[in-house]
């Protein structure tokens, strides 16, 4: 009476647990590899320090020496990886010198500067060259050579940071220090969230980090609408500010004289009034009134994202929307050297790679006037001339160039393929061929309505892509597909769309694995997966995971010898930056050891996998008399009697735990049953169970443990229809 518990790879949620019979439904942690389900593979973290922020892009390469190197970009520095170590590579868009603290012996310091510093809150300054008072609990080494994040900016010259403790002593006023700042690019947010406005937003329709500045004049006049600024650099070409209690409307902003212009006093229901020079301009233009449409509603603010890639040994980094640098890992020294901006490149594109084997440099979602961010167009494209990072005017002696894609309202993004390169738009899918000249690259779109979802959603492999998109799972291999998905409502229905950026697609050469890693419904971080095996995968049987993994990069082997990844925690603060609020990521080597291992300790993968409900069928004979043993996969007519199970493991570490969830009726609340303790000396289990159905489960809960699974067997007997 024993019969093998035969489970197809992969899980199926589209059905019932009824309905999976002889299939798995659930699980966590798992995969399978030539059809049977084992525990995936732990991780390890690298290098000795957290990283600040939220890791957003990782990029793997070799310089002319062999050396290997990653890039890691957060949302507030990008760091390089290389022997072991991080170093701190983030372009410097200022330097001050000569600026002053002052402190009322709290731990806020405020630092005056000597010029507009053009900061917002949680931007990063990194302070050298500090003399401090006598009789202060603070010294040099306080300041100097010491990363702080910054905590408000009350002003376009004065911002605020925040010490660990109280200033004691010799209270710090303005004047008896200075020191040089040097100001850190700014990249974003650690999240993407929605618009502004009643139910999308925080209460009132705030903005995290408006663009501030100072009236350069009085305006004293409330007919006035041509408003000088200290500088109006921040702010948008129109738009809407606020000084006091008064909003004014802008049509132009002239950055070269400061000045708005061209609209309107009183705004959205407001007073005019007065306002004295040196009085705090916000930009409110995303700002609604109590009882007011808002204009970005259910619009995403874009997070603080990098775009990563290698023009041999020099790392290509582009901050989304925004200016592209280079850092050359074959310098000398170059751990101690800084990325620096690509001299004629475009200063605002929402995409970057480096054309192979042709190499040029291509932007997507560029400007159409280079320098201008104003001449963004989000369908625009514009190449380099070949093996020249910092030439890009067109001329008939060179194969730089541009091009405007026609199907969509943006380009999301583009991966280099075997043949060509993918470039996606939130509808739909071209091709990008380079042909050489006159034309350098040739254009044609292959695909519509299967546009793609976020950024990094994509994965390529072996010249086919991957990538989910609004309406599902797609590929393409030279023929445009839909993915056959037995997990595809369970992902979706949970999936958080609003910060869609954040999907992250990876792939994993070792297990034939694709994952897409994404933030559920409740979340606004990264916080599950799904994962496609295409080496496992049939036409008939596509194998699917979900699963619990939490990666906000992922790397695959190639440069380095297992996958890497990064693991971003909003509430765990990092020591690079002094007063960080925006948590920090930890870097991981994955597929090494069965657990997480971090500097601080092992935490345990448990994995599990459950089956769908098995039920059993008397067969007969010609004559309607009962014949033979029970067929396992029946209709549930009889109830089933089992009094031993085998087990089988392919190979086994340590302990698992084997549960049976035992039900009369598809809708009835199961029954489980757990043995523990089951180990590979475990030959059987005596067991006496009697249901109409039964699910098998396999999981394990300690460190160090490990399992594949074979294939279980029961002893089952008939036993009535009632």
């Amino acid at each position: 009476m024993l019969q093998k518990l035969g489970i197809a790879p992969g899980f199926n949620k589209q059905v019932s647990d009824t309905g999976a019979e002889g299939q798995w439904i659930d699980g966590d942690n798992v995969r399978f590899r030539y059809g049977s389900p084992e525990k995936i593979g732990g991780c390890i973290q690298l290098g000795g320090d957290k990283l600040t922020g939220a890791a957003r892009a990782l990029h793997h390469w070799d310089n002319n020496a062999g050396l290997k190197y990653a890039a890691i970009g957060t949302n507030r520095i990008l760091y390089a990886f290389s022997g072991g170590a991080f170093y701190d590579i983030h372009p410097i868009r200022l330097t001050l010198t000569s600026c002053t603290f002052a402190s009322d012996g709290s731990a806020t310091v405020t630092v005056t500067c000597s010029a507009d510093h053009g900061l917002k809150d949680d931007d990063i300054v990194l302070f050298s060259n500090t003399t401090i008072p006598g009789g202060s609990s603070l010294s040099a080494a306080t300041f100097d050579d010491v990363k702080f994040m910054v905590t408000s900016v009350p002003t376009s010259t004065t911002f605020t940071i925040t010490l660990p403790a109280n200033v004691t002593g010799t209270t710090l006023s303005s004047g008896n220090t200075s020191t040089t700042i040097q100001i850190y690019y700014s990249v974003g947010s650690a999240q993407q969230v929605s618009g502004f406005g009643f139910g999308t937003g925080l209460y009132g329709g705030t903005v995290p980090g408006p663009a501030t500045n100072t009236l350069a004049t009085t305006l004293s006049d409330t007919t006035t609408t041509n408003i000088v600024l200290t500088s109006s650099n921040a702010f948008p070409a129109s738009g809407t500010i606020r000084i006091g209690t008064e909003d004014i409307s802008y049509t132009a902003n002239n950055t070269g004289t400061n000045t708005l212009s061209g609209g309107a006093r009183g705004a959205n229901g407001t007073t005019k009034a007065t306002h004295s020079s040196g009085a705090t301009i916000t930009n409110v233009t995303s700002f609604v009134g109590w009882g007011q449409a808002s204009t970005v509603a259910s619009s995403p603010f874009d997070p603080g994202l990098w775009v990563l890639d290698n023009y041999g040994s020099k790392l290509i980094a582009l901050i989304y929307n925004n200016e592209c640098f280079e850092w050359d890992a074959a310098a000398a020294a170059a751990t101690s050297t800084r990325a620096t901006i690509i001299a004629n490149a475009p200063t605002a594109s929402r995409h970057v790679l480096v054309s192979t084997p042709d190499r040029h440099l291509v932007f997507f979602g560029t400007e159409t006037t280079i320098g201008d961010k104003t001449s963004q167009d989000d369908m625009f494209i514009r190449f380099s001339d070949q093996e020249d990072l910092n030439e890009y005017t067109v001329k008939a002696e060179n194969t730089a160039g541009t091009q405007r894609l026609a199907a969509g309202s943006k380009i999301m993004g583009a991966s280099k393929g075997r043949d060509a390169i993918y470039i996606w738009t939130d509808t739909g899918l071209f091709l990008m061929q380079f042909v050489g000249q006159p034309f350098t690259f040739a254009f044609s779109q292959v695909g519509n309505n299967c546009g793609l979802l976020g950024k990094n959603a994509s994965a390529e492999v072996d010249g086919v892509a991957y990538w989910m998109s609004e309406n599902g799972f797609f590929v393409y291999d030279g023929q445009l597909r839909s993915m056959p998905c037995l997990v595809e409502d369970y992902v979706f229905d949970d999936l958080n769309t609003i910060p869609r950026d954040l999907i992250y697609a990876g792939t994993n050469n070792l297990f034939g694995e694709i994952s897409w890693f994404y933030p559920t419904l409740t979340s606004n971080v990264v916080d599950r997966n799904v994962t496609y095996n295409y080496l496992d995968s049939t036409t008939q049987r596509p194998v699917w995971t979900t699963g619990n993994l939490a990666r906000t990069t992922w790397q695959d082997s190639a440069v380095f010898d297992k996958p890497h990844a990064t693991k971003y925690n909003a509430s765990d603060n990092s020591d690079d930056v002094v007063g960080n609020t925006e948590g920090s990521s930890i870097y991981f080597k994955q597929e090494t050891g069965k657990d997480e291992a971090t500097n601080l300790g092992t935490t345990t993968i448990a994995a599990t996998i459950t089956s769908g409900d098995f039920d059993i069928t008397q067969k007969r004979s010609s004559t309607g008399q009962v014949a033979g043993m029970p067929d396992i996969r029946g209709d549930g007519e009889y109830i089933m009697r089992i009094s031993r199970f085998i087990p089988d493991f392919i190979s086994q570490t340590g302990a698992a735990q084997i549960s049976f969830v035992t039900k009369d009726y598809a809708n009835s609340t199961g029954v489980t049953t757990n043995f523990t303790n089951v180990t590979e000396n475990t030959l059987k289990k005596d067991i006496r169970l009697r249901a109409r159905s039964i699910a098998v489960k396999v999981s394990n809960t300690g460190a160090g443990e490990d399992w594949k699974l074979g294939t279980f067997r029961l002893d089952i007997h008939p036993g009535g229809r009632r």
